[in-house]
């Protein structure tokens, strides 16, 4: 699956969670990142490019600062100049049917404030209408959004998270079962270089967690086969 990543940002190459996420993307062809204000700094979007670029990718994700609940404005300019009547709606307008899309937010302020009793009032699903209006209009499947609250604020661990919740948005199939997320760690672990490591020690911490991964997942296959078993 090919995942293209629209970001928007007016100082992306200020912003900390940007770069954050940026710089841990991997290189393995299947990613495109596109920034569109460094693509396009006088704010003048190439129709032709951008829809061919749609058209080559099965999964596309807007990454953006959550501004007063919507996108920083070029952003909303490409969605203006690029989802055209006839190419993204309309009379064979079927170009992005069966592609997926999803949102990457950053948000200023906590969690618990976009929930019932919040401060806002309303919570990220209601805020994020017309993003699945639009992939409704456009006959794209809808993700459920990857919400960043208060960056500055993680703790590493807390980053460390992200950075693998992050990694796992933008490449697994969807839905983003447990299996599929122990498959794309047992991978991950798989690819690390034991060259790379700092200590001799570390190689065996990265073995013993693949083989724990893989005996949690058989305990949790033979609960399942009980339960399926099971006659009430």
């Amino acid at each position: 699956m090919k995942t293209l990543i629209i970001v928007s940002h007016p100082t992306v190459e200020e912003s900390g969670s940007q770069q954050f996420l940026i710089q841990s993307l991997p290189d393995d062809g299947e990613i495109t990142l596109h920034v569109l204000e460094q693509t396009y700094p006088e704010g003048e979007i190439d129709l032709e490019k951008e829809q061919a670029l749609l058209r080559e990718h099965d999964r596309i994700l807007f990454q953006f600062p959550f501004y007063w609940y919507s996108s920083p404005p070029l952003l909303k300019k490409w969605q203006d100049d690029v989802l055209t009547d006839h190419f993204a709606f309309g009379y064979r307008g079927t170009k992005l049917h069966g592609k997926e899309f999803g949102l990457v937010l950053i948000i200023g302020l906590p969690e618990k404030e976009y929930q019932t009793g919040g401060e806002e009032g309303f919570s990220i699903s209601e805020l994020t209408k017309p993003y699945q209006a639009m992939a409704k209009k456009t006959g794209m499947t809808y993700l459920k959004p990857l919400t960043i609250f208060q960056f500055p604020y993680l703790t590493e661990p807390e980053k460390k998270a992200l950075l693998i919740a992050y990694q796992q948005y933008i490449s697994l199939p969807q839905p983003i079962s447990l299996k599929r997320k122990e498959d794309w760690v047992l991978d991950q672990l798989a690819k690390t270089s034991k060259e790379t490591l700092p200590t001799e020690g570390a190689a065996f911490v990265l073995e013993a967690a693949a083989e724990a991964i893989e005996d949690n997942r058989m305990e949790l296959d033979e609960l399942r086969l009980h339960i399926d078993n099971y006659d009430v």
